[in-house]
């Protein structure tokens, strides 16, 4: 994503001095040479290049393969202390050296590159990738020698990870400070650790090979790629080249127009020892190192920013770059979504920063107009808020599908007497009551006015439906929100365990019953099972509604001061024992049906005291209406 001198002139942020609005305008000028700084350049692409001594690739690799380290070594220039590396000399003695390595490699008849080193290569786990990238890099396409680079720093990134984790524990979180450790230089030495000192800031997460589904981050992108898919799309022998290379670009851009909108034009430099690269963590950031609002944010939108958090940041998403960056991905198996979902994306950013006229002609196109309207409509898929909303629809999909669970006839005719009986009948008065007093809070323009009285049973699923639907910003939410918001997730498995493993005890004992293995105690069981089902489906359905509203009034916990707010979290955690609680009961191995209905009782009655106190964020809500009124 390029800007160009006069291609883009100005996109209106949204700003107030004295009541007026204002408008931000960018001014493009001239391209930018390099984002490297002079010393880095300088090391980069020019050290070791003027050294005009020539290297017998003899003294560097053996024909069977094995390489010389000490011929390597002798290049590494201490400083005067011998505390460290003279990087500079080092980098220009190196020079030659590394010269050698790609005469020689390039030199290679086919094939052979394969027969003498892939053995060395096992090691990485991805031998495959280096016959690949050496084919790339003979290519006259530039983008080939980008990507071979940071497909093999992930490579080297991830295949050292592996070796450190063979004699340490917990690998180290930066890529320099795993070249640092002394599990590393154990296997390798010293002198081999030190060539690869000063590495850029990068992580090793966990061993994962798959992505999570980029199935629910769709902005319709089959139309677009089948009508603009560019033609390389699909030389690429994966689909990760083209994802790695688009995010390369869209980092590099996005950097771009953060340095130009917040005003800050060192922040284009790469990294030095005494400043941090800007990446994405700051370029999507709320709020600059320094403490200001980052304008950023407000230059994209909400959509653009929901989108990026959902792809790059949320640690339920997919996390892109951090999983391409760090080898935590296989290539091979990247997926075709995921990479036309960043490309129509891209597509779509890109937009915003052409001149007007070829803009109209794009948008002439109904696939383009089409994708622009979806993105500019985009909310979150991963966010914990989003998350949650899932979780409920998902657990009260499966304690509608109770009722359909079979059971046989003749347990439901047979007559069984529970010591709890009458706490069944209290619960069941005190859930309709609760209901009836959570439906009040329910927002006007989403109450089912046509249903005179209270709301019954058969419409709660419905009502669940419905408040799911609402809207929720999810963009930097204080850290406040999303404790609740964690604390309200674990209730929600919580009850989705219960549903999971009810309905599973359930078929499990219908068999038995009819194949009468049952012994007398087990069949009276059975039926507390049976019985208890008809008390925890409300019970669930109530909590789920709980949830669901306390979710749309979620931003209403900023209002509650220290005590308030500890008060809160301590109901929500009550809720959430009790759920925790009633999992245990439900086990297949345990079967306390009566327990869980003494469980509810109190639960019941420890809800019902703290809506009374209205300390709820649905009342909370309802009280900054009427201020506002």
């Amino acid at each position: 994503m390029r800007l160009r001198e006069g291609a883009w002139r100005a996109r209106v942020i949204p700003r107030r001095r004295g009541g007026k609005p204002e408008v931000m305008e960018i001014l493009v000028g001239e391209p930018i040479a390099t984002c490297l700084s002079p010393s880095v350049y300088d090391m980069i692409c020019k050290l070791g290049f003027e050294v005009r001594e020539s290297c017998d690739i003899s003294s560097i690799v053996t024909q069977n393969g094995e390489v010389c380290w000490k011929k390597i070594t002798d290049c590494m220039v201490y400083t005067e202390s011998a505390q460290g590396l003279d990087h500079r000399e080092s980098v220009r003695l190196l020079g030659p050296v590394c010269q050698a390595v790609h005469l020689h490699l390039s030199s290679l008849p086919e094939g052979q590159f394969e027969m003498r080193y892939a053995p060395a290569l096992q090691w990485t786990g991805v031998p495959e990738l280096f016959p690949e990238i050496l084919g790339a890099l003979r290519s006259p396409e530039s983008p080939s020698i980008c990507l071979s680079l940071m497909k093999l720093s992930s490579c080297l990134e991830r295949a050292l990870g592996d070796v450190y984790l063979l004699i340490g524990k917990d690998c180290p979180f930066l890529l320099r400070d795993l070249l640092a450790s002394e599990e590393l230089a154990q296997v390798f030495g010293q002198p081999v650790i030190l060539l690869n000192d000063g590495a850029a800031d990068s992580r090793t997460g966990s061993a994962t090979d798959r992505l999570p589904s980029t199935d629910e981050l769709h902005i319709g992108t089959s139309t677009f790629r089948d009508s603009y898919e560019p033609r390389g799309f699909d030389r690429f022998s994966w689909f990760a080249d083209c994802a790695i290379l688009l995010l390369m670009q869209l980092e590099t851009g996005l950097r771009r127009v953060f340095a130009e909108v917040n005003e800050c034009p060192k922040r284009l430099l790469t990294a030095e020892s005494t400043a941090l690269y800007t990446t994405f963590d700051e370029i999507l950031a709320k709020h600059l190192n320094d403490g200001k609002i980052n304008q950023l944010p407000l230059f994209l939108g909400e959509p653009a920013m929901e989108f990026l958090w959902d792809f790059l940041n949320h640690q339920e998403g997919p996390r892109l770059r951090d999983r391409l960056s760090h080898g935590e991905v296989s290539l091979p198996e990247f997926p075709k979504e995921a990479a036309s979902q960043l490309l129509a994306f891209c597509f779509v950013l890109l937009l915003r920063f052409i001149d007007e006229d070829l803009l109209a002609v794009f948008k002439e196109k109904a696939a383009v107009g089409s994708l622009i309207n979806l993105a500019g409509t985009y909310v979150s898929r991963c966010h914990p808020a989003s998350q949650l909303k899932k979780q409920v629809l998902s657990c009260e999909g499966s304690v509608g599908a109770w009722p359909l669970l079979p059971l046989p006839e003749e347990a439901e005719r047979e007559p069984v007497r529970s010591e709890g009986d009458s706490e069944t009948d209290v619960c069941s008065s005190l859930i309709t009551e609760i209901v009836a007093e959570l439906c009040c809070h329910v927002p006007e323009t989403h109450r089912a006015a046509h249903l005179p009285g209270p709301l019954p049973p058969e419409e709660w699923p419905r009502l669940l439906h419905v408040l799911c639907s609402i809207p929720v910003r999810t963009l930097f939410c204080p850290r406040a929100v999303l404790e609740v918001l964690a604390v309200l997730r674990r209730v929600s498995a919580h009850c989705r365990r219960v549903c999971g493993q009810v309905a599973v005890c359930v078929e499990l004992r219908r068999r038995q019953w009819e194949d009468r293995s049952l012994r007398s105690r087990q069949r009276r069981n059975y039926l507390r099972l049976v019985r208890s089902m008809k008390l925890l489906s409300p019970m669930l359905y109530l909590i789920l509604l709980l949830i669901a509203l306390e979710l749309i009034n979620i931003h209403m916990v900023l209002g509650k001061n220290a005590s308030e707010y500890q008060q809160y979290l301590r109901f929500l955690k009550c809720i959430l024992q009790y759920t925790e609680n009633l999992a245990a009961c439900t086990r297949q191995d345990r079967n306390k049906w009566d327990d869980a209905v003494r469980l509810t009782h109190t639960a019941l009655l420890k809800i019902w005291t703290f809506i009374e106190k209205k300390q709820m964020l649905m009342h909370l809500a309802e009280k900054s209406t009427i201020k506002v009124v």
